[in-house]
């Protein structure tokens, strides 16, 4: 069970987020605040996974305030104004709630907090086949079996997948890298990475992948060859 509690300055608030965490079957939640300074006072003494956090509160924003805390927690934004929802995304928010919302979205909402929460607590993992990466606003999981191949574009990765749209998030094909397994991808090109399980054939200087009929032709990058015939021995 994931560990929560709410700040909202409206009563309200609280006992709907109040009733719906108790129906999720996700989610303790172990108190409730109208005062943030309560709150932080709370949060340092005690764990915390998860806040429930409204932005729009009169003495500071939940902005502000998740902003400004010293410990990793899970943040739900809840605010009845859309236009925070980009800053809070920013913030790597799981989620944002705009109310008044239903069980079935906070539900939705939880889930993604569970998921996360299972993944990051995972700390030996045989063998791990998906990756959480941000994206869209939203905290997408992408399995390992579904990656084609993966484009750097400048500050940004595109995932090219099987069957699906491909997705675009911003982060560097460096930072990628690292957090993939090395035993499953290698670097070929400074704008590439490639599963190897997908790698068919390698001919003058490209790899070759065969997906739904067509060939797919990388090149491989002169500082990379080793990397690539390494894994492919």
């Amino acid at each position: 069970m994931i560990k929560a509690i709410a700040i909202d300055d409206e009563p309200l608030a609280l006992k709907v987020i109040e009733s719906f965490c108790a129906e999720s079957g996700m989610v303790s939640l172990e108190k409730t605040f109208s005062k943030p300074n309560d709150a932080i006072k709370y949060i340092n003494n005690f764990p915390v996974d998860l806040i429930f956090l409204d932005i729009h509160m009169p003495s500071i924003s939940g902005i502000d305030f998740y902003r400004n805390l010293e410990k990793d927690v899970m943040v739900i934004f809840t605010t009845a104004f859309s236009e925070y929802a980009v800053e809070g995304f920013n913030l790597n928010a799981i989620d944002y709630l705009v109310k008044p919302f239903t069980f079935e979205r906070f539900q939705q909402a939880v889930a993604k907090a569970h998921e996360f929460f299972l993944y990051s607590k995972q700390t030996e993992t045989p063998k791990q086949n998906f990756i959480y990466i941000r994206a869209d606003y939203s905290l997408i999981k992408i399995n390992y079996t579904d990656i084609i191949y993966v484009e750097g574009l400048n500050d940004y990765v595109k995932f090219h997948l099987q069957d699906q749209k491909p997705v675009v998030a911003r982060m560097t094909l460096k930072t990628l890298n690292d957090r993939l397994p090395a035993s499953e991808f290698v670097r070929v090109h400074r704008s590439y990475i490639i599963p190897t399980s997908k790698i068919n054939a390698i001919r003058n200087k490209h790899i070759f992948i065969y997906n739904e009929g067509k060939s797919i032709e990388i090149p491989i990058g002169k500082s990379y060859e080793e990397d690539v015939y390494k894994v492919c021995r």
